[in-house]
């Protein structure tokens, strides 16, 4: 090989590097902010309305109200509201027999979460109840001290929180304890970080809440298949932080098989591309003034690769520029750039796994990873048919 053919392959190798060195960087920064954060004092003061967006959830609805049902909180403080979204079960008739006020809503155009949501937040407003409404997904349990957690941050001036994310049914397949761990990462780990550099933690759709006075300054309008990315990225350009609320949790199922799966990782990945294309550009240009970190921390984290991506390519990079350093086709520079950011990822996951629930011993889960990223290659080579009609994720249960 000529030294000039040396030279552009060695150029082309280090470029291919940088989104990933770039990328580990950033992980590895928010890594060495994610220290556990100080509980707050509870507070019960706030009044909440509870919004419960249900599509054909009768298996598992009653259990769900039964939990929030079941939270430290005065009874008189706190009405839940479940929004039965075009079922076509007895959804609705479980969840009032189960102690919940129940909203029907049918609307055979205007299908999905959002909408669901934007139906249950115009009823709480109108009604003049909630100094704060908070929204729990179907298939949650939530613990006791979910609304004294939020009140005490709602009472000390915040205008949006997000509960801890975990999963309920982490023991029922590999698939599961993979999510355990990647929520440890994509939740735990970077809401802490975040919440100590006060930026906004971001919004999970499960377990978050939002002043009465915001929702009416910033309507949320937020309908895609990732409505709550969406609208953070609205609060984030209005200036607004979600802060993380880290003491308090929700748990939700799931999905245990790769047919369960398939659907609802098909629409996350066309909805957060379809986010990127929309709002980085946006964040980017009013990232200016006193919110100028938090808007360029929401750029950031749209264009960051999922880790499974990241993973990959980091992976191929290093096998690949090792094997041709070893043949003297490149000089070694050229593995300096993938070998950094294999140790920032490497660094990355073992801080997550040490902030999940089994900690470290959560290592030994990560040796599914190898197929889950064959069948996550697989699954984004398949048209995404899905335009943000609700399509219910089968539950454990079910199966």
């Amino acid at each position: 090989m000529s030294a000039t053919v040396w030279t552009v392959v060695s150029v082309v190798l280090i470029a291919a590097s940088l989104p990933f060195l770039i990328s580990t960087a950033y992980l590895a920064f928010l890594s060495m902010f994610s220290g556990r954060l100080r509980d707050a004092t509870p507070d019960r003061s706030t009044r909440f309305d509870i919004l419960v967006p249900a599509h054909n959830e009768a298996a598992g609805i009653g259990k769900t109200v039964a939990s929030l049902l079941a939270m430290d909180y005065p009874k008189d403080l706190f009405r839940i509201l479940v929004i039965a979204d075009n079922c076509s079960d007895d959804t609705a008739t479980r969840a009032r027999d189960a102690g919940a006020t129940v909203l029907v809503r049918q609307n055979a155009q205007l299908r999905g979460k959002g909408y669901a949501l934007a139906h249950g937040y115009t009823a709480a407003l109108g009604e003049g109840f909630a100094q704060a409404i908070v929204v729990v997904d179907a298939d949650t349990s939530v613990s006791r001290n979910l609304l004294s957690a939020f009140s005490a941050r709602f009472a000390a001036g915040a205008d949006a929180v997000q509960a801890e994310h975990g999963v309920r049914n982490a023991d029922d397949s590999w698939r599961t304890r993979l999510m355990v761990i990647a929520y440890a990462l994509y939740h735990t780990l970077r809401s802490n970080a975040r919440e100590r550099l006060e930026l906004s933690c971001g919004l999970r759709g499960n377990g978050m809440g939002f002043s009465a006075d915001l929702l009416r300054r910033v309507p949320p309008r937020a309908f895609s298949v990732v409505e709550d990315i969406e609208y953070g990225v609205t609060l984030g350009l209005a200036g607004t932080r979600v802060m993380y609320v880290h003491e308090a949790e929700v748990r939700g199922d799931m999905p245990v098989s790769s047919e369960a799966s398939a659907p609802q990782r098909a629409r996350w990945e066309g909805g957060r591309t379809e986010l990127i294309r929309q709002h980085v550009g946006p964040l980017w240009r009013s990232a200016k003034g006193p919110s100028r970190g938090l808007q360029l921390d929401l750029a950031a984290d749209l264009l960051v690769p999922p880790l499974t991506t990241v993973t990959l390519w980091v992976t191929i990079g290093v096998v690949a520029t090792t094997l041709l350093v070893v043949r003297g086709l490149v000089p070694p520079v050229t593995v300096a750039p993938w070998a950094a950011a294999f140790v920032m990822l490497v660094l990355y996951v073992v801080r997550g796994a040490m902030l999940a629930p089994k900690g470290l011993r959560t290592l030994i889960d990560l040796l599914w990873a190898p197929v889950f990223a064959i069948w996550k290659v697989t699954l984004l080579l398949r048209p995404n048919r899905n335009k943000g009609e609700w399509v219910r994720t089968t539950r454990s249960d079910e199966i």
